[in-house]
């Protein structure tokens, strides 16, 4: 046996003990990376007015913490307003219910041509095994519930902790970071710090002036409707579906849908065909247009991230995904050695006319040719020997 491999198992062995255990740390510290991460990107969204209290005279702890009670007070607000009107909706369509439910038998008995009534239909609906079920699964699913609602408050406690510390101690983070690397590297880092600012700014205005637009046509539509809360429900359908990536449409739309059942069953069905025409003008017209100029990307690649961001980090990739690609290309873009075009008709899509009509010409001559080559000659007639 050579001397050497001995210690090559060994190393090959540690080696590959190191990668199994960076492995299961990575695994295991996955959900706090992700945390800070958003936390990082928070950061910068808030860099620009903590930045600009703090050249006024404000230490940047104090700025940093106005801003987030400022954003936490608003949020909590609109919280509680929404939380008592829909609390109060509730109620009166408990109350209601009976009535509904007497609306739609007699519909459905008018149409069909049925016998039904309200108490042979309560009947069977709370003799139903499915509700009986149904209960028993709500009750062990309670203990579930409340540890997922407990684990997103301490997830969301660990991002403003961590997006607090970035956004206060920004000039010290960059000066930790800056201290390690040579004199040339500290210009690029820098950098690439503004132009995350940037971008991620940009792409906080564009989904904000979104929200703007869908507050407002979903606004147009509850007073046209008459349905009640209306102002308070368009601010709610403009922000959920805005920056609550995946699902936020959705629930955006359900509780006006629910709100305007109360008033009238019409109504929700207006709100929701509404709901979806709007989400496909946004989708495929507005979002695309206002990301490429905000973000500065093109409307595919914006569109290509959010899905590449959602395989890979769910919810949080769609979310930080736009202002992540903006940033990286911004960043390569100035490492990228570009030339001026030539002045060829090609470059915008048309051919030259003389080449064109060469082309048209050699196309015919082949097509002549083969039609040339491939039919038979005809075949000449041998005298006739009787006319001799």
């Amino acid at each position: 046996m050579p001397r050497w491999l001995p210690r090559a198992l060994l190393l090959a062995l540690a080696l590959y003990a190191c990668f199994q255990l960076g492995s299961w740390a990575f695994h295991q510290l996955i959900g706090l990376l992700v945390n800070i991460l958003v936390a990082f990107f928070l950061a910068l969204a808030i860099e620009p007015a903590v930045g600009r209290m703090a050249a006024r005279g404000m230490r940047r702890g104090l700025a940093t913490f106005l801003v987030f009670f400022t954003v936490m007070a608003v949020g909590v607000g609109f919280v509680v307003l929404l939380g008592s009107m829909l609390a109060g909706q509730i109620v009166d369509m408990v109350e209601n219910f009976p009535k509904y439910l007497d609306s739609l038998i007699n519909w459905m008995n008018q149409t069909f041509h049925t016998e039904l009534s309200r108490v042979e239909v309560q009947d069977s609906v709370l003799r139903s095994d499915w509700l009986r079920k149904y209960v028993q699964n709500s009750a062990t699913g309670v203990l579930d519930v409340s540890a997922t609602v407990l684990g997103g408050l301490f997830k969301l406690l660990t991002i403003f902790l961590f997006s607090f510390y970035f956004a206060a101690d920004g000039p010290r983070l960059r000066r930790a970071l800056c201290s390690v690397l040579p004199p040339a590297r500290q210009t690029e880092v820098l950098r690439a710090w503004e132009i995350a600012v940037d971008k991620t700014g940009g792409y906080l205005y564009s989904r904000g002036l979104m929200a703007l637009i869908s507050g407002i046509a979903h606004y147009i539509l509850l007073e046209i409707l008459g349905v009640p809360y209306a102002p308070a429900l368009a601010v709610w359908v403009g922000l959920v579906s805005q920056f609550i990536p995946t699902i936020g449409t959705y629930l955006a739309g359900a509780l006006p849908m629910l709100i305007a059942f109360t008033e009238d069953p019409w109504y929700a069905l207006w709100v929701l065909v509404f709901v979806v025409v709007y989400q496909q003008f946004e989708n495929y017209v507005l979002q695309p247009k206002l990301t490429s100029k905000t973000v500065d990307i093109h409307p595919a690649v914006a569109f290509g991230s959010v899905i590449a961001g959602t395989a890979l980090l769910g919810a949080v990739g769609a979310l930080i995904a736009i202002p992540a690609v903006a940033t990286l290309q911004a960043f390569l873009g100035a490492y990228v050695k570009r030339y001026d075009v030539t002045d060829d008709p090609r470059v915008h899509g048309h051919r030259r006319y003389g080449e064109a009509v060469v082309a048209r010409l050699q196309k015919a001559l082949n097509q002549r040719k083969d039609h040339g080559q491939g039919a038979t000659p005809p075949r000449e007639e041998s005298p006739s020997q009787d006319g001799a």
